[in-house]
């Protein structure tokens, strides 16, 4: 499959920019697929006016190919986005399907992926560490052989690997390549990909989504210029891909309107540029900064389980969960940014996700 083989629609979300959440997973106390919480969280995310959904990725749990959920979990999100007819009615999604694994397992996922009908294969790299960037690249070109492919620059903190500006060249020359998400929580590596795509000259055809959930707003919201010959490039991050937005959803959507609207009459406020820091501050108690990352899914898991979204926070890892004082930071900056939650959005239509 090739890109042009996507419908135009979808592609045209994919590149105008849209809130892609990082689809979390629901389980039970048994730590069991909770398959009636899972299809009610896919019909959230689509009423908050996500542009689609990605599934199989890290905040959904790379284990879930451990133990035989991979493809019912991936399956599961995309009837559910077939079937429901989002608030204001049915709309185009860009469906993404995370895959991971060394080559051969790569190919397995990607076929699965194509196959329930996914229109890109968000590609982890974590499992080639230490593999030279020819060995990389062939990678990539392997998998890109059967699907569109959305680069991946998963942070070294959860297990990613650093790839450098010579590495994202040749990656965004590859002509399957539709996007990438950056997520390395880092500005010059940030800036790497960036620079690999413009020497590319893949501007065209890549979006960049932000996957930094400690940077969103300036992501969004900054034009970035980068010398190509005897022209300057102007690029722009279209929208995110992130496991911050996998919660207060509806928020998301309303901020990346604000960022579109900001952008197209040229002038960004300071109000707006003041939401950057409050956003980082609520994802540093989500994710768990304070504690290496170590509790970021099972804080999100607890933020849908207050509203009642999730009956618990259960993760497959049974050591995985919040750390000590995790859930007073979330309490905190809960009572800190009232305006940020999606709580009032959530109590009005829960009912409706769950029939």
């Amino acid at each position: 499959m090739h890109w042009n083989e996507i419908p135009a629609e979808a592609l045209a979300v994919l590149r105008r920019g849209a809130v892609i959440p990082a689809h979390l997973l629901a389980l039970d106390a048994k730590r069991r697929l909770d398959r009636k919480r899972q299809r009610a969280l896919a019909r959230y995310y689509l009423d908050a006016g996500a542009g689609g959904l990605a599934v199989g990725v890290h905040s959904t749990q790379f284990a879930i190919r451990e133990v035989g959920l991979y493809e019912p979990v991936l399956e599961l999100a995309i009837q559910a986005a077939g079937e429901w007819t989002p608030l204001g009615g049915r709309r185009p999604l860009f469906m993404i399907a995370g895959v991971a694994g060394r080559t051969a397992q790569a190919l397995r996922e990607a076929a699965i992926a194509q196959r329930l009908g996914y229109h890109a294969a968000l590609l982890s790299l974590a499992a080639m560490k230490g593999a030279a960037e020819d060995a990389l690249i062939d990678h990539c070109r392997e998998v890109a052989a059967v699907m569109p492919l959305v680069g991946f620059y998963l942070q070294p903190a959860v297990g990613g690997v650093e790839l450098p500006v010579g590495f994202w060249r040749r990656f965004a020359a590859i002509d399957n390549v539709v996007a990438i998400k950056m997520a390395p929580f880092n500005r010059y590596r940030t800036l790497d990909v960036i620079h690999g795509v413009v020497e590319a000259a893949a501007e065209g055809r890549i979006a960049l989504y932000t996957g930094n959930d400690d940077h969103i707003v300036l992501d969004l919201v900054t034009p970035f210029v980068v010398r190509r010959g005897d022209a300057d490039v102007t690029v722009r991050i279209r929208g995110g891909l992130l496991g911050h937005w996998s919660v207060w959803t509806r928020r998301a959507v309303e901020l990346l309107q604000r960022v579109r609207i900001a952008k197209e009459q040229g002038t960004v406020d300071a109000a707006l540029l003041a939401l950057d820091s409050r956003v980082t501050d609520c994802n540093a108690a989500f994710f768990d900064v304070a504690n290496g990352f170590r509790g970021c899914i099972a804080g999100c898991h607890e933020v849908l389980r207050r509203q009642g979204l999730f009956e618990g926070i259960w993760c497959l890892d049974p050591t995985e969960g919040l750390s000590p004082g995790q859930a007073g930071e979330i309490d905190r900056v809960y009572a800190a940014y009232p305006d940020l939650n999606d709580d009032d959005f959530v109590r009005e239509h829960r009912t409706r996700w769950f029939a």
